[in-house]
């Protein structure tokens, strides 16, 4: 082993035990690309590196659409479109043992379509959902477990924060990504709420029946969401017909809810104020992590071991799915112990020239890892969206809710599997993109 290559190994090392310390990954990956580069080259190319990487993310025309893309849901969110959401998803499920978590399942959905961000969705509908669960009687694992599941749909429902990641790590398109997670977010969403039918069947104590509601008051609450299906036609329409690019995809999407929401005097200026905070805040965090990411992703391509793993792998006489089981095990483990956001930052310049090697559609994998990740967040120790819910419900044992995410966990075990069988769930959509 030559010592570049060790020198990668020991770096990776030493991030892993700055996880332990609790630095933030963003700084904890800069702080190693840095020093890894100064040991292999020198300190000026290494401050060269530094600064280089720091303006190209910082400059970068493509990363312009996290904030519009985080502003669109902070503003659906600031005024009130959410509850809609949940209103007119109640009002379709609620009669039925279960509806209320169904509808929960949803409105995350339906909320993800414009948000894109796993904690704010479980955070909102979280805050909408739980009460009304709880004044019916449900339990509090159903409860607690389908606010925390459901709230990652928002991972892969575009515009998926996580996705635009990706696409921009592996120089992917955006838009044929966003395509892609249309259809797996909505299987995931009917099998949350068949897990939910069957699990409110076993234990019909979890979820009471809701109120009945007649054909009409449903139309009526279908009717007022028409601001979220204008939205979401409107951007996803227009980057799949080639109108506009994902970037302008945003500010289109952005300005017109922002319109919408003045026109109809739904959001202060005081919530607007918390609006571009909020983005500012959530946008800084994600532009950073991708600027340590860049940084240690530099690192580890000058120590080669993207490169001769991809090689190592070429040599095994393994069969390609064993290669990619194995990476799709290494972020399950991974997404347990740090945030999807920053696992996929970190890992994706050492298993991109992995899965492109072996001949593999990266469409298809970016899909396959979001939905693992999405597992790592409703599962113990880190359960980023677990605790989300507990923060809002302090009374519910935090144990409850993870015992409350069972049967999610087995439908997105099951969702990847059929992913894994059915690889064109994820990639027709995108084939037909211009």
């Amino acid at each position: 082993m030559n010592e570049f290559v060790m020198a990668g190994f020991v770096g990776i090392t030493v991030l892993i035990l700055f996880f332990f310390t609790r630095i933030a990954v963003a700084y904890a990956m800069a702080i190693v690309g840095f020093l890894g580069y100064w040991y292999l080259t020198n300190l000026t190319a290494a401050l060269a590196l530094l600064s280089r990487d720091m303006f190209d993310v910082f400059s970068s025309y493509g990363l312009a659409l996290v904030p519009l893309f985080v502003f669109m849901g902070f503003i659906a969110f600031y005024s009130g479109i959410s509850a809609k959401l949940y209103d007119m998803a109640y009002k379709f499920m609620g009669r039925v043992r279960g509806g209320l978590a169904m509808a929960t399942v949803a409105a995350c959905t339906a909320f993800g379509a414009i948000c894109g961000s796993t904690t704010a969705t479980a955070a909102t509908m979280g805050t909408i959902g739980l009460p009304e669960m709880r004044r019916y009687k449900y339990g509090n694992r159903l409860a607690a477990g389908c606010v925390a599941s459901g709230g990652g749909i928002g991972a892969l429902m575009p515009p998926s924060v996580i996705l635009i990641i990706y696409g921009i790590l592996t120089q992917i398109s955006i838009g044929k990504l966003f395509m892609a997670g249309i259809v797996p977010a909505f299987l995931i969403a009917g099998l949350f709420i068949v897990a939910i039918f069957i699990y409110c069947t076993i234990y019909p104590e979890q979820g009471a029946r809701g109120e009945e509601f007649s054909v009409m008051e449903r139309l009526k609450a279908l009717a007022d969401i028409w601001e979220t299906i204008l939205v979401f036609m409107v951007v996803m329409g227009g980057m799949f017909f080639g109108v506009f690019t994902p970037t302008k995809a945003g500010a289109v999407g952005a300005f017109a809810l922002l319109v919408i929401a003045v026109i109809q005097k739904k959001i202060s200026w005081e919530n607007f104020q918390r609006a571009v905070f909020d983005t500012l805040k959530t946008s800084c965090m994600v532009i950073m992590l991708v600027a340590g990411a860049t940084i240690f992703g530099h690192f580890l391509a000058l120590t080669r071991i993207p490169m001769e793993g991809a090689n190592l792998v070429a040599t095994l006489d393994w069969p390609s799915w064993a290669v990619i089981f194995i990476i799709c095990f290494i972020y399950l483990v991974g997404g347990c112990f740090i945030d999807a956001l920053a696992l996929i930052t970190l890992t994706i310049p050492i298993f991109y020239p992995i899965v492109s090697s072996l001949g593999y559609d990266l469409v298809w994998f970016g899909v396959i890892i979001v939905l693992i990740t999405q597992l790592g967040i409703i599962t113990p120790p880190v359960g980023v969206n677990v605790y989300i819910v507990k923060g809002i419900e302090p009374d519910i044992p935090l144990e409850e809710i993870f015992i409350g995410v069972i049967p999610f966990v087995i439908a997105l075990i099951v969702g990847i599997m059929i992913m894994v069988a059915f690889p064109s769930i994820a990639t027709f959509l995108p084939d037909l993109v211009r």
